[in-house]
Formats: structure tokens, C-alpha cells, sequence
């Protein structure tokens, strides 16, 4: 049984005439009729009675020709829905992103894709870089966004937009005449870490071995699992950290942090997803967007951080 076929037992039936439906189908009268006889002896059942030029549906014919309706609406529905996807009416995207990009940057994207798309739903998990990797390579996401670049072949990594990087320090901890910082200052501050696996981690880490530093041997007096811990760890006096301009600009105002002006790079937000599946259109669109976006903005004025000895400046 072939949907054509239910097509033209359905049109034979509420015409109640063959050649009215092949007209109105486009069809020859004998393929209309061969479809009717081929459901008839593929079940053993007779759907029409033949009267004159007439035919009518038998009782078998009138249950089935509900059960054919039903079938065709589906299948009307489906490719509607088909349609919605393609054209962007109705869908779904699922995100997965690390901390500091979930929490301060791709929420405002996601209202703006909600917006312009109102009938895709978008979903997100929250995970470090290295978790959120897994999840794109393993498809658990659809789309990842991460602020670290992956290596990894399987991945197609796009970059974003530029976040700025700082160190930062509670005031309580600096000395108020002190204006520069040697690396053996820096290696003998405190500091507050992200966990392994966390993309803001693993660049202060490749920042510091740039200052010949090795994170291994830092006084590091806590790890925590989130931006949020670790900003408030640093405003309590816990030590250093370096979290994204994004996460700790209202401290900053305020003065419970102070950023240091030791030299990080600046770094890109990058999108991931599986390098051999095709983008969606919902996909696409979204890349789209999270694409056309401003860098997060100059760095402001900063404690000096240098390798060499200066007087205080006047005040």
C-alpha cells in the first residue's frame, strides 16, 4: 500500500467516479482504476460496488476510506512540519556552553535568535570547555560555545567574538604604595583557580608560563567549580584569579576588586559543532547570529604589572 494509492482511493471515493478523480488528479482513468484494483486484490477485499457509470464505496470502503483520510492528514501534517523547519517556523537547537559564555554573554543571544525565530526552542547545558566539547563531539549539542579553542579533528571551531581576560585582587591584599609587579610577586600571591577542564584556567596558565611561572608551583589556596565562587572568593581576600571582564565589572566599579595589569592575551568565544553533520537551518541561522557580534570592548586602566623596578608615580 503506497500513500499514491490511498491518495486516489480517496478521491475516487468522494467523487464517486473514476475519471473525475484521474481529471482532478492528472492521471490516465486506467491508472486510477489499476490503483483501485491493486487494493482490492492486495487485501482480498472489494471497496466499490460497480452500479451502471456509478460506483459506491462497500462497507469495507467507507471504514477505510476514514482510516486512508486519517493517514493522509498525517502526512499533510508532516510535511508541514517539514516545511515550518525548513522555513524556521518550528523547531528546536540544543546549546551547550561554558560558564563564563552561559553566564554573561549567550543569554542576550539567545533572546535575539528568540525573537527574530519565536517558534525554535533552544535549550542549554552549562558545563566547563573540555565538558562541552565532549557533549558536541558525542552530539549531546548541537552547537557548543566555549572561551578556549579546541584541537580536536572532529570539531569545526569558529571563532566569536574577543573577551578580555584580568587579573584581579582584593584591595586588602595590596600594599597601598605598591604600584608594580615583578613575576616573583606574582609568584608569591595567593590565588584562587577555576577547576581543570575550565577554558579561563588553562589560559591564565599559558599566560603565566609566559612570565616563566609554573601554575604547579603557586600558593593556590582554593579551586572552585564555577566564576561565581571564585569572584567571591577574590572579593573575601582568598587571593588572585583571572575571570572575564564580563564577570567581574560590577565589582571592579565598586572597588572590591582590583585588576591587575599583569599581561594576559586576549581571547576569542569560539562555536563548535560536529565537523561532518550538515548545519541545520535553525543551526545556521544561529551561527549566523552569535557571528555578528561587537568585541566585549577596550581594556580599561590598570595597576602596572612589570618584569622591571619603578618608582611610584605622584599623586
Amino acid at each position: 500500500m503506497t500513500l499514491e494509492q490511498l491518495r486516489i482511493f480517496v478521491a475516487v471515493a468522494e467523487r464517486e467516479h473514476v475519471t473525475q478523480a484521474a481529471r482532478d488528479l492528472n492521471l490516465t482513468q486506467s491508472a486510477v482504476s489499476a490503483a483501485i484494483a491493486a487494493l482490492e486484490a492486495r487485501h482480498a477485499v472489494r471497496l466499490f460496488d460497480r452500479i451502471g457509470r456509478r460506483i459506491v464505496l462497500t462497507e469495507a470502503g467507507r471504514h477505510f476510506l476514514v482510516e486512508a483520510r486519517a493517514v493522509l492528514s498525517r502526512v499533510s501534517n508532516a510535511e508541514n512540519v517539514l516545511s515550518d523547519i525548513a522555513g524556521l517556523k518550528r523547531g528546536s537547537l540544543s546549546l551547550a556552553a561554558s560558564q563564563t559564555v552561559a553566564n554573561y554573554w549567550l543569554p542576550v543571544q539567545m533572546h535575539r535568535f528568540g525573537q527574530t525565530y519565536p517558534g525554535i526552542t533552544l535549550h542549554l547545558q552549562i558545563a566547563n570547555t573540555e565538558v562541552v566539547a565532549r557533549m558536541v563531539r558525542e552530539n549531546a549539542a548541537d552547537i557548543g560555545c566555549v572561551e578556549d579553542a579546541i584541537e580536536d579533528p572532529l570539531l569545526h571551531v569558529t571563532p566569536l567574538i574577543e573577551d578580555e581576560l584580568v587579573i584581579v585582587v582584593s584591595p586588602a591584599l595590596l600594599d597601598g604604595k605598591k604600584r608594580t609587579f615583578t613575576p616573583a610577586d606574582i609568584n608569591n600571591l595567593r590565588w584562587v583557580f577555576r577547576e581543570r577542564g575550565s577554558g579561563t584556567r588553562a589560559i591564565l596558565e599559558r599566560a603565566l608560563a609566559e612570565q616563566g611561572l609554573d601554575a604547579k608551583h603557586l600558593d593556590i589556596a582554593l579551586e572552585l567549580p564555577s566564576n561565581e565562587a571564585v569572584r567571591t572568593a577574590a572579593i573575601a581576600g582568598a587571593g588572585a584569579t583571572a575571570l572575564s571582564r564580563l564577570a567581574i565589572e560590577p565589582a571592579l566599579r565598586s572597588g572590591a576588586l582590583v585588576a591587575l595589569d599583569i599581561p594576559l592575551p586576549r581571547r576569542n568565544f569560539f562555536a563548535l559543532h560536529l565537523r561532518e553533520r550538515p548545519l541545520t537551518g535553525a543551526e545556521t541561522a544561529f551561527y549566523g547570529l552569535l557571528s555578528d557580534q561587537p568585541s566585549t570592548g577596550k581594556p580599561r586602566s590598570r595597576i602596572k604589572a612589570s618584569t622591571r623596578t619603578s618608582r611610584p608615580r605622584k599623586r
